[in-house]
């Protein structure tokens, strides 16, 4: 027996959300669609300048595990906050959708994580991240007796870049193996494979990642190619399963020689691609942790981002769990 479905590590960030304009990003050196670091000064600046925002909590892979929970799955996050007015937002949030979230915060800085995210007219999003307490999430935050409860262990490219969490990451995969559980990763962004490719190589064929999550623009950045066939065929052998999304294409899932295409959920409007990728795990990991067939586990996850798709924030704001039950996959 398992006590969770699905458990979550990642940085615990709260999203600070405004819409602007190309220009606007040229004028502050954003790059466009892109997850940018930034240090507390640049953050500050960057806030001082947007327009009217909405706060929601976010972090890739803490959407991930408020996703699950909305399915109707069992979902537990590690991550690390401090003890301060985002910090308190971040723990709220999460445990109100019904996420198990006891991660130990720090007492006072650095500051609980922050992201300024603009989104343009086409629906894109441009992250500006300080990671702030994000940065001191280590071995020591990793409970033990949750990872052995938890059917799958699911963590962020992200995380390569604060140092201390690699050891985390590979402390939780080991106890994930030695009582019979996978591991899952997503890729996170391009900009983040080109950092860390040789690493994320290394996790997939050493086996300690087990199933990879990535879009199209991901997957080439990790092989260096433009043939995304040859991509997929790579991936097909260096991991157990593998899923990648195709935007409006939908999504591929490949293992071992099998191959499942699934098309994308009808929108009727894209308002804030933030988080579509983080709902796509979270709804394919439901399914995977539920028995479903792959084709299924597609499904689930192309409803769940294309619902994220069309609502402002990474989080969902109506019941997963209801509307895959109106899809007929629930």
């Amino acid at each position: 027996m398992t006590k969770y479905d699905v458990l979550t590590i990642g940085n615990a960030i709260v999203d600070i959300i405004a819409r602007c304009d190309d220009g606007f990003l040229s004028e502050n050196g954003i790059i466009k669609g892109a997850m940018n670091l930034i240090d507390a000064d640049r953050a500050e600046l960057l806030y001082s300048r947007m327009g009217p925002a909405v706060e929601a909590s976010g972090g890739s892979a803490g959407n991930t595990a408020a996703g699950v929970a909305s399915l109707g799955g069992r979902a537990a996050y590690f991550g690390k906050t401090t003890n301060d007015q985002l910090g308190e937002i971040f723990a709220h949030d999460i445990r109100a959708q019904g996420v198990y979230f006891q991660t130990r915060p720090l007492e006072t800085v650095p500051p609980t994580a922050r992201s300024m995210i603009f989104v343009t007219e086409d629906g894109e999003r441009s992250m500006n991240t300080y990671l702030g307490a994000c940065v001191e999430l280590g071995p020591e935050d990793v409970e033990a007796d949750v990872v052995a409860q938890s059917k799958v262990t699911y963590f962020e490219g992200y995380l390569w870049d604060p140092p201390r969490a690699k050891d985390a990451i590979r402390e939780a995969a080991k106890i994930a193996h030695e009582n019979g559980r996978e591991t899952a990763m997503t890729l996170s962004d391009s900009f983040c494979v080109h950092r860390y490719r040789d690493e994320f190589l290394e996790l997939m064929r050493s086996g300690t990642v087990d199933i990879v999550f990535a879009n199209k623009q991901e997957a080439l950045a990790l092989y260096e190619t433009e043939d995304f066939d040859l991509a997929l065929e790579k991936l097909s052998k260096d991991c157990k399963l593998a899923a990648v999304t195709l935007s409006e294409e939908g999504s591929v899932v490949v293992r071992g020689t099998e191959r499942v295409r699934v098309g994308a959920t009808p929108l009727a409007q894209v308002v804030d691609t933030t988080g579509a990728g983080d709902l796509y795990a979270a709804g394919f990991l439901y399914g995977y942790t539920t028995g479903r067939s792959l084709e299924d586990c597609s499904k689930l996850g192309n409803l769940a981002a294309g619902i994220v798709i069309g609502q402002i924030g990474p989080r969902p704001m109506v019941s997963l769990a209801g509307a895959a039950r109106q899809a007929e996959l629930a």
